[in-house]
C-alpha cells in the first residue's frame, strides 16, 4: 500500500512538472494527532473514555482477585475433597477465567469497545480537518497536502510547511463564530484576517511579535500607574477619615489616645486641651516653628467617672460619720439617763 502510494505521489508530481515551470509547487503537511490533542471537544470526549476503560480494567482486576481466591481455596483443600468436587471447582475455575478473557477481549481487543468508542470520536473532528484543508489548500494554492502521523514515511519535514496550527484555528473559529454577536463576529474577522496574512509573511509574525510584546509592555506600565493612583487615593481617604474620626471624637469627649501627628499638623494652632476636675485650662504646648506639637488628650469620660466614685466615697464617709455621732450622742445620753436615776435612788 505504502510503494503504490508512492508510486502515485511520483506520478502525479511528474504530471504537475510541466504545468509548474511558471510557478513553484506548493507542499503543506499536517498532524493529525497534534490537531486533535488541541481540540477541545475531542480531548473531554477523550477523557471520559478514558474513564471507561478505566472502570473496565478495574472490573477485570476484580474477576482476577476472585479467581485466584478459588483457586487459592481449592490448593488449601484439596486433600479433603473428592475427585467429583475437584473436578467441578476447576470446571468453575475454567469458566470464570474464561468468561474474563472474553469480557478483556470485547472491552479492549482490535475490535472491542475501546477502539469502536475511539474511532467514533476522532471521525467526527477529522472529517472538519479534511474540510480545514481544502478550504486552505484552494485559498493558498497548496498542490500537496500531507497528514505526517499517517502511513506515510517522512524522512524530513521542515517546519515552515507545518499548517496544523492553521487548522486548528479554522475549528476553534468555528466554535466560537456561533456565541459571538455581530460586532465580535466583526472584530473576530479582521483577527483571522491578520493571522492569514502573518501566516503567509514570516517577517510579518516577527513584526506582529514585537508590536504585541511592546503592547504589553504598555499596558503593564498602564495598570502599574492606575494601582499606584488607587494606592494613594486611598491612603489620603483613609487618613481623610481617620481626621474627621479624631474631630467627632474631641467634639464628643471620648477620645481615649493620644491625638495623631497628622491631625494636629494640619491646624495652625492647637485648641487648649482641658480637664473635668480644673476650672482653667492649659494651652497646648507649641513648638518653636510656632506649630502645635502632640499631647495625650485626656480622656473625659474616664475622668467624670473618677470624679463621680470620689464623691460617692465622700458621701459614704460622711453618712457613716453621721451615723458615728448619732449613736454616740444616743449612748451619752442613755448614760446620762441611768446616772441621773441612780443619783435619786
Amino acid at each position: 500500500m505504502r510503494k503504490q502510494f508512492l508510486f502515485l505521489f511520483l506520478v502525479l508530481i511528474v504530471v504537475n512538472t510541466n504545468q509548474a515551470q511558471t510557478r513553484t509547487t506548493r507542499i503543506g503537511y499536517i498532524d493529525m494527532e497534534y490537531i486533535l490533542e488541541n481540540v477541545s471537544d475531542y480531548k473531554e470526549a477523550k477523557a471520559q473514555l478514558e474513564l471507561k476503560a478505566q472502570k473496565w480494567k478495574q472490573e477485570i482486576e476484580t474477576k482476577k482477585i476472585e479467581i485466584a481466591k478459588i483457586k487459592e481455596n481449592l490448593k488449601a483443600e484439596r486433600a479433603l475433597l473428592t475427585k467429583e468436587l475437584i473436578d467441578e471447582r476447576e470446571t468453575e475455575i475454567k469458566f470464570l477465567e474464561t468468561e474474563m478473557l472474553d469480557y478483556q477481549q470485547k472491552q479492549f481487543g482490535s475490535d472491542g469497545n475501546l477502539m469502536h468508542q475511539k474511532a467514533g470520536l476522532a471521525k467526527p473532528i477529522q472529517d472538519q480537518v479534511f474540510t480545514a484543508v481544502q478550504d486552505i489548500a484552494e485559498a493558498k494554492n497548496y498542490d500537496f497536502i500531507f497528514d505526517k502521523s499517517s502511513d506515510l514515511t517522512m524522512l524530513f519535514s521542515n517546519k515552515k510547511f507545518d499548517i496544523s496550527d492553521q487548522v486548528i484555528r479554522i475549528l476553534n473559529r468555528t466554535d466560537k463564530r456561533e456565541q459571538l454577536n455581530k460586532k465580535q463576529l466583526k472584530d473576530q474577522e479582521a483577527k483571522e484576517k491578520l493571522e492569514n496574512a502573518i501566516d503567509e509573511n514570516p517577517a510579518m509574525a516577527d513584526r506582529q511579535k514585537a508590536l504585541d510584546e511592546k503592547r504589553a509592555a504598555r499596558e503593564k506600565l498602564i495598570e502599574d500607574r492606575r494601582l499606584e493612583q488607587e494606592a494613594k487615593k486611598k491612603e489620603y481617604e483613609d487618613r481623610r477619615k481617620a481626621i474627621a474620626a479624631e474631630r467627632e471624637a474631641k467634639k464628643n469627649g471620648t477620645v481615649s489616645e493620644p491625638a495623631k501627628t497628622d491631625a494636629t499638623k494640619t491646624d495652625a494652632t492647637a485648641k487648649p486641651a482641658t480637664t473635668g476636675t480644673d476650672a482653667t485650662a492649659k494651652p497646648a504646648a507649641t513648638g518653636t516653628d510656632g506649630t502645635a506639637t502632640t499631647e495625650p488628650v485626656v480622656d473625659k469620660a474616664a475622668e467624670r467617672q473618677k470624679l463621680y466614685e470620689q464623691r460617692k466615697k465622700e458621701l459614704e464617709e460622711r453618712r457613716k460619720k453621721i451615723l458615728e455621732e448619732r449613736e454616740a450622742a444616743k449612748k451619752a445620753k442613755e448614760a446620762e439617763a441611768q446616772k441621773s436615776n441612780t443619783t435619786n435612788n
